[in-house]
């Protein structure tokens, strides 16, 4: 199908008027995602946005409940279910992010709030403009224009979008709103195809991934760790910015006489107080043990656990790691080295 650039301001209108709307936001030089009230706000005029979207899954801060003592004892109370959501403009590393956690909180182990904002959630995808130094998303056998995850995709053609519903929400959308998409044409289709090809020419970085994840442990006890975390400064920048990091800490904070509640917020494998045991041990005590444990995490431990890797190739952390650290340096090094 397609879709007029005209129209996709009605189209974002009409979500936001009647359920949620979360959508991309230009903020003093920033690109994240929140919720929206209209389409002005929302921005398609960026590459890789700042922020993934996996905070609309994931909050930052989030209340998991209120808590009170009364006479009757101790009474909790829980947030609101979460509301009808769009997630408009997740870049195909996004969506590909957005797919490795719902491994981690609507596998075995289900996580409620992950669970219910995920199910009542259509994403929209928005494949990408051009393809920047850092990324690397082909060595993950995807690309730019990748739709997989989402429940529809929407491709720009200039004047125009080519829109693919991938699964039963995104039919939802189209028998929704059929008034504003029109019929896609052989030319729309090739011209799409053509700039598939033209964006898989742009690709800086060649990443070979093979043969990285057996060599992993055998590494573990490499002087090369070491090495490498000497240039690290703990910031957590990389972790904060990932599309797949999770880490995160629970904490009550008083709120009134005899209540609180209960937040979770994000945290960060990559500072020293993560690991640290009220007994004052830490399994991971230096810049050492937390810098592989990034990268066996990423490299390793997330396939091993869930049959998907850990990493998706965005490059943000290649582009603002302050210390220059990359990722892609780290995957030839293990070949090497291994």
């Amino acid at each position: 199908m397609v879709l007029l650039k005209e129209q996709l301001k009605v189209f974002l209108d009409r979500y936001a008027q009647r359920d949620a709307l979360v959508a991309p936001v230009s903020e003093e030089g920033a690109v994240a995602y929140r919720r929206v009230k209209s389409a002005e706000e929302v921005t398609v005029d960026f590459d890789l946005p700042t922020l993934p979207p996996k905070a609309h899954f994931l909050p930052q801060t989030e209340e998991l409940y209120r808590y009170a003592y009364g006479e009757g004892g101790m009474e909790l109370k829980t947030p609101p279910p979460a509301a009808q959501t769009l997630l408009f403009g997740a870049r195909p590393c996004d969506v590909r992010g957005i797919t490795a956690l719902d491994s981690v909180f609507a596998g075995r182990f289900g996580d409620a709030y992950w669970s219910d904002k995920r199910e009542k959630t259509t994403i929209a995808g928005l494949s990408c403009r051009r393809v920047l130094p850092g990324c690397f998303c082909r060595a993950y056998g995807y690309g730019p224009t990748s739709g997989e995850g989402a429940d529809l995709m929407l491709t720009d053609l200039g004047d125009r979008y080519v829109v693919e519903f991938l699964t039963a929400k995104g039919e939802a959308v189209l028998n929704a709103h059929r008034d504003l998409f029109g019929p896609a044409g052989a030319g729309d289709l090739e011209e799409k195809e053509n700039r598939t090809a033209n964006l898989a020419r742009q690709f800086y970085r060649e990443v070979d991934l093979r043969g990285v994840r057996e060599k992993m442990d055998g590494l573990f006890a490499s002087p090369y760790w070491e090495r490498l975390a000497r240039k690290c400064i703990g910031c957590g920048i990389c972790t904060y910015l990932c599309p797949t990091c999770h880490c995160f800490d629970i904490v009550d904070e008083p709120a009134g006489p005899g209540g609180g509640r209960r937040l979770r917020c994000w945290d960060s494998c990559m500072f020293a107080d993560f690991t640290l045991h009220t007994s004052g041990h830490n399994p991971r005590p230096g810049k050492k043990e937390r810098v592989r444990n990034r990268f066996m995490h990423k490299l390793k431990y997330h396939h091993d656990r869930y049959g998907l890797d850990g990493c998706v190739g965005c490059g943000r952390c290649v582009a603002m790691c302050p210390a220059n650290i990359d990722i892609t340096r780290v995957i030839a090094d293990v070949k090497e080295v291994g």
